[in-house]
């Protein structure tokens, strides 16, 4: 059977079983164009396996995704007959160290929110305020950027002050509040939004692009990248990137964490609300985005004073 048929009746499996799966659909269709989808299934050579694992790259995070992409695709295969072994490398490469996160100071953030009024050199028909309110809804809710370029306007309630996420990573809706300074913010851009004679239909995009369509992920992600560098907010941890978009929502997690410390509330009991919030499933997936910051340490270790001071008392 055809490699590429045999891929694509793959992915339709998976989909049909309720999964997403937009990142392995994108790397086994990357693996049958670069192998060749005219081959069949059972011509597939080791070699040809381990060169697009590989690249010409040394091993980063990708490397893994790739290959969970495959192993995957492989075991259904195997099991279906189509081939009877696995050309995967048996023996994995060390991983590299975990990625860390960056997480906006508040002077970042507010040179980043600066930043989104000036970076354009050129006029573009997408409106330094329309990213700059993009910027701030990510920040201020924690949304993911697929979720926040999503919205249509009947999705973002002034009165209520809440964004309702329909079925997105997890096929899952949500409801999300924001407080009073994203609600001012909301509201103002709301207001020029109508003003600027964008569609008032509930139905219509949130956040508006070229040919009023809904504003494009990439370039979002572009103009971030220009905000970035003209705000001058980069990492100095030598590490391999420079902070992202995504770090945002990061960023949304640890501030939460810290005013919560803040605030003496239990923590511990907050934390599922956190996870809930954020749209995850479970609060392993919530964990990944509380990257320990010195702030965030300070916090937690007076905290751990308090209590140890309090258990002291009592002895």
């Amino acid at each position: 059977m055809k490699l590429k048929s045999l891929i694509n009746t793959y992915i339709a499996h998976r989909k049909a079983i309720g999964e997403k799966f937009c990142t392995n659909e994108y790397y086994l269709k990357a693996f049958y164009m670069h192998i060749g989808s005219d081959i069949d299934i059972s011509c597939v050579s080791v070699e040809k396996v381990s060169e697009f694992l590989y690249g010409n790259r040394p091993v980063t995070s990708t490397w893994f995704v790739k290959y969970s992409a495959l192993l995957g695709f492989y075991q259904y295969t195997i099991s279906r007959g189509h081939v009877n072994a696995s050309p995967l490398p048996i023996i994995l490469p060390k991983r590299p160290p975990a990625f860390v996160p960056y997480i906006y100071t508040r002077v970042d953030l507010r040179q980043l929110f600066q930043a989104a009024f000036t970076y354009q050199i050129n006029p573009s028909c997408v409106e330094p305020y329309m990213i700059y309110n993009v910027l701030l809804v990510l920040y201020g809710t924690g949304l993911r950027l697929s979720e926040g370029l999503s919205l249509s306007l009947g999705d973002v309630d002034l009165i209520q002050s809440v964004i309702i996420v329909k079925a997105t990573k997890f096929y899952k809706s949500r409801l999300v509040p924001f407080g009073a300074q994203v609600a001012v913010a909301v509201n103002e851009y709301v207001n020029w939004r109508k003003m600027k004679g964008f569609s008032q239909n509930e139905t219509s995009p949130f956040f508006y692009g070229k040919a009023n369509k809904s504003l494009n992920m990439s370039t979002v992600q572009d103009a971030f990248q220009r905000i970035r560098e003209k705000a001058g907010v980069k990492r100095t941890d030598g590490a391999r990137y420079q902070p992202r978009l995504h770090d945002l929502r990061h960023s949304f997690a640890v501030h939460r964490l810290i005013s919560w410390y803040q605030k003496k509330a239990d923590v511990q009991q907050l934390l599922p609300l956190l996870s809930v919030y954020m749209g995850h499933t479970h609060l392993a997936a919530t964990s990944v985005y509380l990257t320990m910051t010195n702030e965030l340490l300070q916090e937690a270790g007076r905290r751990f004073e308090e209590y140890a001071g309090r258990v002291h008392d009592d002895e």
